[in-house]
């Protein structure tokens, strides 16, 4: 399988958003999420990746939004944000995303994603959200455990893929924390998607070098919305 790539696209009152640092405090907007899909399809990507931000924080969610993007054509989605208990996450997977990502749960009620991971297998991913080597949850806003702690038990209960995100690099263009993933696909055998920090077409060379490692692809975001590169770019940079 090639090194793939997962336009970000975060929901914030059905808009298009991208967050500094996770912060709701610094959020720009990006207009309508079903345009940027579909311009990131017509360009040649094979995936979004699709955050629920008001989910995540506890403030409604965007379940329209979600259902009309799983129903553009030619495209798998992995979705993330507030999938924490069984109804939040057969209410993710009926909308016919490909997967989903489960983060705070992850932390809070590992029993049960333990379950989830033995009913669904492979639709379920751990998404591991780190300041330095803390775990965030509850929307990045409270750190629970050591990241590698966290990837050794789910390693050992079964998760097939890590999705991890540097907080401090999220929406920064200030480069991927490659250390950080060098450590990451070290300890785990399963593939893991980076995510944080890509400012360049540089920078997927750099993390498509970690392909034989175990790394499957990135998240890109505000590296795409701000015009640095586009995804027809990125694809041919990596062909």
């Amino acid at each position: 399988m090639s090194f793939q790539l997962f336009p970000a696209i975060d929901l914030r009152a059905g808009r298009s958003v991208r967050l500094y640092q996770g912060e709701l405090s610094q959020t720009t907007d990006y207009g309508d999420p079903i345009s940027a899909a579909q311009k990131f399809i017509d360009s040649g990507a094979q995936w979004l990746h699709v955050v629920d931000l008001d989910a995540a924080f506890g403030h409604g969610d965007n379940g329209d939004v979600i259902g009309r993007l799983t129903q553009l054509a030619g495209i798998n989605i992995e979705l993330s944000g507030g999938i924490r208990d069984d109804e939040s996450l057969e209410r993710a997977l009926a909308t016919g995303c490909t997967r989903v990502n489960i983060g705070t749960a992850a932390i809070e009620k590992p029993e049960w994603v333990a379950s989830a991971i033995a009913r669904f297998g492979a639709r379920i991913a751990i998404s591991v959200d780190v300041r330095g080597r803390q775990v965030a949850t509850r929307g990045w806003t409270e750190s629970a455990g050591d990241i590698f702690d966290l990837i050794s038990h789910f390693d050992r209960i079964g998760c097939e893929r890590y999705v991890v995100t540097d907080i401090e690099r999220d929406g920064t263009l200030t480069g991927p924390n490659i250390e950080l993933l060098r450590s990451v696909l070290s300890h785990t055998s399963r593939p893991v998607i980076a995510s944080g920090g890509i400012s360049h077409l540089n920078d997927l060379r750099e993390l498509a070098a970690l392909h034989e490692n175990g790394l499957e692809g990135a998240i890109i975001g505000k590296a795409l919305y701000s015009g640095a590169f586009t995804i027809a770019e990125a694809m041919a940079v990596l062909s």
